[in-house]
């Protein structure tokens, strides 16, 4: 009774104050055409928006959630809302979960949840996946994998033909774990890789190996290009374009890059990471921006509306646009822009990852952690005989950073 109160466009009154991390130009101005939109919505609603360089608001968070809390704030998904849940600085929302709107919003329940509960909702979002030279793999009679043996098939004809299967770039680590994600969630499962990196697997364990196994394979056959740790992943790109290497895991942002050093669309593909393990559900990587309503809102009835608002299949489609935020609505009923990409990744996300949305290595797992572990990532790519000591100095961090 009250959501249908509420739901008539002239019930909203009062204050409802507004933080955002959104800070440059384009995201900018998405946060404030939302706030304009949703105030045409509400005219007896005074709305208060913020907006913190993002930098700053990562140290800013903890403290004005605990002092002076605003009704609504931004963040993240996954385990980087866990601390201020676990802090009770967020507010359960899981009855605006139990409204049949939010079912258009499953690919990241899982992402929302802790303990059986939700605890904020996501705005936005972007693939994952393999981007490669479909040019090339035309001239060797290759198509898209769909499983780890065509996949190790495909490698091999291609480090025939004088090339390497993937760029990538370690530099900066964070692609590393990338790697890991995807070889983990297709040898173990989501809920196995989530767990681990929630700190409740052993880094030692036989599953964790399984997937070392696994990548072992792919270095052992010379499928990554030499020297990666010395490229960044913008580094790594000329290596794609000039048709030295004929894939790259990355994130949807490689793209325009890839269009920029003249690729066209012709000779760009993108396919889903192929399963591994049969029976294990496909599971991406899509970092998921939020919006939370913290524990000491004061208009609680206009920060749920507002929440309402932000995951419309409406206003998902105006703000995810070519021209806005140029990723991902999460809505399933939303639509994205003509782009090949982008339309990929909306079905895929949106129809084909029943295994659940990870948020990405550093993004799972707690800072501490993520840094240890990606650097033993990358010492695995370069030097992979020594995974016993690795994992020895990962299941010691386990016990000392959880």
């Amino acid at each position: 009774m009250a959501s249908q109160a509420f739901a008539d466009g002239h019930a909203l009154s009062g204050d409802l104050v507004i933080f955002s991390d959104m800070s440059n130009p384009a995201p900018r101005a998405v946060m404030e055409g939302m706030v304009e939109r949703f105030g045409e919505m509400h005219p007896d609603l005074n709305i208060e928006l913020t907006i913190i360089d993002r930098e700053a608001y990562k140290t800013q968070i903890r403290n004005f959630l605990t002092a002076d809390a605003p009704d609504v704030a931004n963040w993240y998904a996954a385990n980087r809302m866990r601390p201020y849940v676990e802090a009770g600085l967020f507010a359960d929302i899981s009855d605006l979960w139990a409204e049949p709107e939010f079912e258009s919003l499953a690919s990241t329940r899982g992402a929302m949840t802790i303990d059986g509960a939700q605890y904020g909702v996501p705005y936005t979002y972007y693939q994952w996946g393999v981007y490669y030279r479909e040019d090339i793999y035309n001239e060797l009679g290759l198509s898209e994998p769909t499983n780890w043996e065509e996949e190790l098939s495909n490698c091999q004809a291609i480090i025939d033909s004088g090339r390497a299967c993937y760029t990538i770039g370690t530099k900066f680590l964070w692609t590393a774990g990338g790697w890991f994600d995807y070889l983990n969630m297709r040898t173990n499962g989501y809920d196995f890789h989530a767990s681990l990196l929630a700190g409740n697997e052993s880094w030692q364990s036989d599953e964790v190996r399984a997937t070392f196994e696994n990548w072992r394979t792919l270095i052992d056959m010379g499928a990554f290009i030499d020297n990666h740790q010395s490229y960044s992943w913008q580094e790594a790109l000329p290596f794609m374009v000039e048709g030295e290497a004929a894939a790259y895991l990355m994130g949807n942002f490689a793209v325009q890059p890839l269009r920029d050093a003249g690729l066209t669309d012709d000779q760009l593909g993108f396919y889903q990471f192929p399963t591994i393990t049969e029976g294990v559900a496909l599971a991406e990587d899509a970092p998921t921006d939020t919006f939370h309503i913290p524990s000491g809102a004061k208009n609680v009835a206009a920060a749920e509306e507002f929440l309402r608002f932000v995951v419309s299949a409406e206003n998902q489609t105006i703000i995810n646009a070519g021209d806005a935020l140029g990723q991902l609505p999460i809505n399933a009923n939303s639509s994205v822009d003509d782009d090949k990409f982008l339309n990929e990744g909306f079905a895929m996300l949106s129809s084909n990852s029943p295994g659940g949305v990870a948020q990405f290595f550093d993004r799972d797992a707690p800072a501490e952690m993520a840094a240890i572990a990606m650097e033993g990532l990358q010492e695995f790519m370069v030097f992979p005989d020594n995974l016993d000591d690795i994992l020895a100095r990962l299941e010691d961090a386990r016990g000392s950073v959880y």
